[in-house]
């Protein structure tokens, strides 16, 4: 069940460090999160949580629902 908060987070929340740092999470392209799922490496924590769950909605299709919610 998707969290309404969550989904929130996804859209506002920058990248931290990296690459992308700076970059919303639903704006990482899907490459770079399947990186992170095929080392078994997502940071720990919310982050890492977060890192996962985009890359679902991203292979599911659904990342485009989540863009208007960028502010």
């Amino acid at each position: 069940m998707l969290d309404k908060l969550q989904l929130l987070k996804i859209a506002r929340t920058p990248m931290p460090f990296g690459k992308y740092q700076g970059r919303m999470l639903v704006d990482l392209p899907e490459e770079y999160l399947l990186w992170f799922h095929r080392k078994g490496e997502f940071p720990k924590g919310e982050l890492g949580q977060l890192m996962q769950l985009t890359l679902e909605l991203k292979i599911d299709g659904l990342d485009s629902l989540i863009k208007p919610l960028k502010r």
